[in-house]
Formats: C-alpha cells, sequence, structure tokens
C-alpha cells in the first residue's frame, strides 16, 4: 500500500551482486532526501550479496531487504519490488550502476503528479567506471515532453533506450494496474507494462544523465543473442498500438538474418555453431543456411580482428563496440589496443 510520505520508492531487484551493489547502494544513500525510500529484493543470492546488504539495513531505516527463496529470474523480481513499495513513484534501478550527484532530487521535481513515467537519461562507463563510452545515452540537450498525441514519436525515439531498466521512473498505481506477467521472461517486464496497450504516453524525458551505467557487465550477457537477436524484437513487434515504420526505428523485426549482426556477434564471441544449430538452422534452408553456418565457422579471432579496423576506420564514435571487441575472448592485442586507447 502507498505511503502518502513516500514520493519516490528505489526498487533495485538483485543476483549475485556482492562485488557491486554496496558501491550502487553508497551512491543513492548520500542523497536520500525525505520522502524517498529505497527496496532491494534479492534473488536467492549464492555470494556475499545478503552480508553487503546487512552492512546498511541497521544504519539506513528506509532501506528494505527481500530476500526470496528460490530466484525467479529479474523480470519477477522487479514486480515483487514493485509491489512491496509504498511511494507514489518507482524508481527501477539497477544493482551495479551508480547515480550522479543530484539525481534523487531531480527526480523529485520531476514527479509532480502530472507525468505517469519519468526517463532519466544516463551515460556509459567501462566495468570500472575509468573511461566514458557514451557521454549521453539519449542524445537530448533538453528535458523534453511526452502526450498521447506523441505516441509514435516518443516510440521512436525513447523506446531502444529503454531497454536499460534503470532509466525507467512509473507511477506505481499504473504498474499494479496493467498486465506484468505476460513479460515474465522477456528480460525487459518494464518495456512491455509500458507499451502494452493502451500505451503510456504522459512521459517526461530528463535529458542530463543521471546515471552511470557499467557498460559490459549485464547478468545474461552470455546469452546476448538470444536476447538482441529474438527476446528484444519478438517484444517490440508485439505492441499493437504503433506502426510498423515506429517499430522498425527501434530495431529489425528479425536481426539475426542481417549478416552484418551475426559478423559483429562472432567477433565478439556471443554466435558459434551453437547458437547456430539452437536458433538458426531450424528457421533456414538452402544457401542462407550455408552462409549463417560460415559466419558461425569462421575463426572468431580474424573475424575480432577486422571487425576492430572497421570500427576504428569507419565509425570511430563506436566507443562501446570497440569495448565490447576488446574484451571478448577472442581478442587479439590489436583488439585490445583499439579498444583501449580509440
Amino acid at each position: 500500500m502507498v505511503n502518502e510520505l513516500t514520493k519516490l520508492s528505489i526498487c533495485i531487484a538483485t543476483y549475485n551482486r556482492g562485488l557491486f551493489i554496496g558501491e550502487t547502494l553508497d551512491s543513492i544513500l548520500i542523497q536520500m532526501e525525505f520522502g524517498v525510500e529505497i527496496v532491494v529484493v534479492d534473488g536467492a543470492s549464492t555470494d556475499n550479496t545478503p552480508e553487503v546488504i546487512a552492512k546498511y539495513l541497521s544504519s539506513y531505516p528506509e532501506m528494505r531487504y527481500y530476500r526470496e527463496q528460490e530466484n525467479s529470474g529479474v523480470d519477477r523480481d522487479y514486480d515483487k519490488a514493485v509491489g512491496y513499495a509504498r511511494g507514489e513513484y518507482c524508481w527501477l534501478m539497477t544493482d551495479d550502476d551508480l547515480l550522479r550527484p543530484g539525481a534523487v532530487s531531480r527526480v523529485l521535481e520531476s514527479i509532480n503528479g502530472t507525468f505517469d513515467l519519468i526517463v532519466v537519461n544516463s551515460e556509459v562507463r567501462t566495468v570500472d567506471f575509468s573511461k566514458v563510452l557514451v557521454m549521453r545515452f539519449l542524445k537530448f540537450q533538453g528535458d523534453r515532453e511526452y502526450a498521447a498525441k506523441d505516441k509514435e514519436k516518443f516510440f521512436s525515439e525513447v523506446a531502444d533506450y529503454l531497454s536499460f531498466i534503470g532509466s525507467v521512473v512509473i507511477r506505481r498505481d499504473l504498474w499494479m494496474a496493467r498486465d506484468r506477467s505476460s513479460y515474465y521472461g522477456t528480460v525487459f517486464i518494464h518495456v512491455g507494462v509500458i507499451f502494452q496497450h493502451p500505451a503510456i504516453f504522459v512521459v517526461k524525458v530528463i535529458a542530463d544523465p543521471l546515471i552511470i551505467i557499467r557498460y559490459g557487465n549485464a547478468m545474461w550477457t552470455s546469452r546476448g543473442f538470444e536476447v538482441w537477436m529474438f527476446k528484444w524484437p519478438q517484444l517490440i513487434w508485439s505492441f499493437s498500438d504503433f506502426s510498423d515504420q515506429s517499430k522498425s526505428v527501434v530495431c529489425h523485426r528479425e536481426p539475426w538474418m542481417l549478416i552484418k549482426k551475426l559478423i559483429l556477434f562472432r567477433a565478439t564471441g556471443g554466435y558459434s555453431m551453437h547458437e547456430y544449430k539452437h536458433f538458426i538452422a531450424v528457421k533456414t534452408k538452402g544457401w542462407s543456411c550455408g552462409v549463417y553456418m560460415a559466419i558461425a565457422l569462421f575463426p572468431a579471432a580474424i573475424v575480432n580482428l577486422l571487425a576492430s579496423f572497421y570500427l576504428v576506420l569507419c565509425n570511430r564514435n563506436a566507443r562501446a563496440g570497440l569495448y565490447d571487441l576488446s574484451r571478448s575472448r577472442h581478442a587479439t592485442w590489436v583488439s585490445r589496443f583499439l579498444g583501449r586507447f580509440l
């Protein structure tokens, strides 16, 4: 039940993040204000996450911790966190990223009851936060507001960014009133809640980056091929309120068919014969089947090197892509050099 005195609940779903969640909490707690609480749902971590959290609970009464008996997945755990929350709005914060100073007060200024959804921009850095990869994920120079008449514009401009759950601040009553269970297992329950029919349109986007993303540290990175080639596009293309044109701006309907995409996944180690047999072979036949197999069999170290040179020569702004290539197990010393210095 919502507490009238609680304006904002920062909801964190976590699993085995003992190495990171303390730093995340420190970045939040240092800027706590009256009317703000933190709700942490732990999906049965097997590392030292409970011990890390315990150090904070005695000192911060505005923080509540719920340890689940079994891991039910990130979607269910975020849903549980919102269910436990008492605030009028819920910020679906991640468990390994950082809030920039002033982030909480900036969000509190925006949740005045006018908007159903606040989208918070972010800065992207390397895993150790030492280098900036993207200064502004959304390239907006000023805050933007969207209403029902702007639905296609909002979807095409912002939906891709909403794959990052930490960007979402949503009215709790609206979340609780909408279908969530249909989106369990998608890894993007929040996107389903926002864009299901009738989609949420009364939105404010805060253009200044208030979050620092620890890039390349997602729990599902090992399943990246399945997530980005199938789960994400299937979800985006399932929303009936938007035109195919707007959906195509967000992502290709079947990105696994794009040779360039497969080559980049091969270069980072995300596409191999395992992915080919499990996801691609059953969908193709004839010469295309042979092409997709050839990419899966081509030496990944060579593809990694060629992809690194391609990004340097043709897209010098693709720092995140170079970073991915340099961290791959197939990276050569050349790829690591380019990723580090360019």
